[in-house]
């Protein structure tokens, strides 16, 4: 498996200048974006420094952008402030990466729950149902190619933000968004590596089958059965990171988008 899809992060690419017609706006996102992009391709190591007016010149835009873009970055723990100003590329403990899928699990929970207690929009059901099956019918093949799998992590990617949106909570919904910015945390976070395993198939089978129970826990009202499927549900991404970070060879590793800012235990 070549393709890392641990994130929507494409292969780098040259960067072209931004366009000076957009917005001050639109230009901080597309510099977020892209600096984004740079952190995980380890364009930007960890703990190097950040120098507003090289990226500034290297994005094609002016500093007010870059600024904006930097303060977002911070907010979503991809970079951190230094106390004499400017930002540097944060790295991560084992440990942090592993609190936060479990700070996603407990998140995906509470919104399982509530969307079981509240009642979810038929419409959203239905659409996750759909979901539901598109995987299915991919996991009918004994194996996964590579565009299959990118189609897996699309669909993943899909079913767990209508799970978001059952739970009808913009407060919650704001939380869970910061958590799975970081690339490690986010749904699919570290399921390429079951592209590489022997039993991937298997994984991603047993992880479906969660997502068809937590599914009709809702549908039934069962609010604590669901929240206990979700926090289950996530224990699949701590074994990934552990596979990711333990089992899988250098040059692999080296490749999924983030891996290089987390730093191993010994």
């Amino acid at each position: 498996m070549k393709t890392a899809a641990n994130s929507p992060v494409s292969p780098v690419s040259p960067v072209s200048p931004i366009e000076a017609g957009d917005g001050g706006s639109s230009q901080a996102v597309k510099a977020q974006l892209r600096l984004r992009e740079m952190i995980l391709a380890g364009e930007l190591p960890g703990g190097a420094r950040i120098a507003e007016v090289a990226i500034s010149e290297q994005l094609g835009v002016s500093r007010t952008p870059v600024r904006s873009a930097l303060m977002r970055l911070e907010q979503e723990g991809l970079l951190e402030a230094l106390p004499n100003g400017g930002y540097a590329v944060r790295t991560f403990s084992e440990r942090d990466v592993a609190d936060a899928i479990e700070l996603r699990g407990t998140l995906e929970g509470l919104v399982a729950r509530l969307a079981a207690e509240r009642g979810a929009a038929p419409v959203v059901l239905r659409e996750a149902r759909a979901c539901l099956a598109r995987i299915d019918e991919l996991l009918r093949e004994p194996a996964l190619d590579d565009a299959a799998f990118s189609r897996y992590v699309t669909h993943n990617e899909k079913f767990h933000a209508l799970l978001c949106e059952m739970a009808a909570s913009p407060v919650i919904a704001q939380q869970l968004e910061r958590v799975i910015n970081l690339p490690f945390a986010s749904p699919s976070g570290f399921v390429v590596v079951q592209a590489n395993s022997p039993a991937a198939r298997d994984m991603l089978v047993i992880a479906q089958d969660q997502h068809l129970q937590v599914l009709d826990a809702i549908e039934a009202g069962e609010g604590s059965r669901a929240e206990a499927l979700m926090r289950e549900h996530s224990r699949i991404a701590r074994r990934n990171l552990r596979e990711a970070l333990h089992g899988t060879p250098g040059a692999e590793r080296r490749a999924l988008p983030g891996v290089q800012l987390i730093r191993r235990r010994g």
